[in-house]
């Protein structure tokens, strides 16, 4: 007999420990999309997400655990100090640089993600922002920065507050010669920012390669905006991907 489909609803809940074991679900999945899209290189790259009790808290990948293979079970809680008070691995300090500082910054960011992908950091190179060159492209129009100054490794905490500083209000940054980093009002929303920031990434790289790309308009781009960019279409979009990989790859739910 068929499994009955039904359409993803926005979830509730109603006890801390449910929307924390939804929250490391996500993250968990968003590991292994990443994993699954070629977004890892070696140890870097990181996601984050707050934990709902402990807001100055926030939940992480370990260092040198492949994407492909993280669980729930693998995922660390760190405190506003850097100190690991959950988990056996080490911790990105580069993680903490950058995260720590976005989190304090951003009270509604309940997840940050950034990773070396391929087309990011390609694109970062050109030290330019996004134009609005397709429909996708509109959902960063106005709403994305360029964090111009690149030092190296990211470990001094001042320097991420610079970056959270950049970021201001909007859902994601260009961090030149290194990558991209989104936030979201959910794991779900920061992980789909990034997923299609880097494929619009990919799209403009591709299109300046074969030409002249005519952008689409400031009036229908920021209309588009409007439709594409919001905080529920960034979580709707992550949707179809979180069934996919736990279907199949069901273990990275494991506790």
């Amino acid at each position: 007999m068929a499994t009955t489909r039904v359409p993803p609803a926005f979830p509730r809940f109603e006890r801390v420990e449910d929307e924390r074991r939804h929250r490391k679900q996500r993250l968990a999945a968003a590991f292994r999309l990443f994993g699954h899209f070629g977004f890892d290189e070696g140890a870097a790259g990181h996601i984050t997400a707050r934990d709902p009790e402990l807001l100055d808290h926030f939940w992480v990948n370990p260092l040198g655990m492949n994407f492909k293979q993280i669980r729930v079970a693998d995922l660390l809680l760190v405190n506003d100090q850097g100190e690991v008070v959950e988990g056996e691995w080490p911790l990105n300090m580069a993680a903490f640089a950058i995260h720590s500082q976005i989190h304090a910054a951003r009270p509604d960011a309940m997840a940050a993600a950034h990773s070396h992908s391929v087309h990011g950091k390609a694109f970062s190179s050109l030290h330019q922002l996004l134009d609005p060159l397709t429909q996708d492209a509109c959902v960063f129009y106005g709403d994305h920065a360029l964090y111009d100054d690149y030092t190296g490794v990211v470990l001094d905490l001042e320097e991420g507050k610079r970056i959270a500083h950049t970021l201001g209000d909007m859902k994601a940054v260009i961090l030149a010669n290194h990558g991209l980093l989104t936030v979201g009002h959910t794991v779900d929303e920061a992980a789909w920012w990034f997923i299609t920031m880097e494929r619009t990434c990919q799209a403009q790289l591709l299109a300046q390669s074969a030409g002249n790309p005519v952008p689409i308009s400031k009036d229908q781009a920021e209309k588009t905006a409007l439709q594409v960019g919001r905080h529920g279409a960034g979580w709707f979009g992550f949707q179809p991907l979180y069934d996919w990989i736990v279907a199949v790859q069901p273990e990275l739910l494991e506790e």
